[in-house]
């Protein structure tokens, strides 16, 4: 007998879930992003407890999907490091939020 497929054609809203953002060290760094919009890499580091090495790494998929961009200077012989939430970031997390929302609104308690 053949299966009967129960499930509508709109995909259920943990489907609808960025991954990307999702991730706790990159929802941390968008979350913080999306409130300053800009921030030194000192201070996420800072905030987040990443170690630079770990931060870089999400950084740089971060920055890879449009969502921040990074500008890297000199303040006298230190490097300097800002980072920037990008219009598509911000539309992301946005979307990202209004997900959570939807999938968390969802369970049933």
């Amino acid at each position: 007998m053949p299966r009967t497929n129960n499930q509508s054609k709109d995909p259920s809203p943990p489907n609808e879930i960025n991954r990307l953002i999702h991730e706790p060290a990159r929802f941390q760094i968008m979350s913080h992003l999306y409130v300053i919009e800009s921030a030194e890499a000192l201070f996420l580091q800072r905030q987040t407890g990443l170690t630079w090495g770990n931060l870089a790494s999400h950084l740089n998929k971060l920055e890879m999907a449009g969502y921040i961009t990074i500008k890297k200077d000199y303040v006298g012989k230190k490097p300097h490091t800002m980072l920037h939430l990008t219009d598509k970031g911000r539309t992301a997390f946005k979307l990202y939020h209004a997900n959570m929302i939807k999938v968390l609104g969802s369970l049933s308690t």
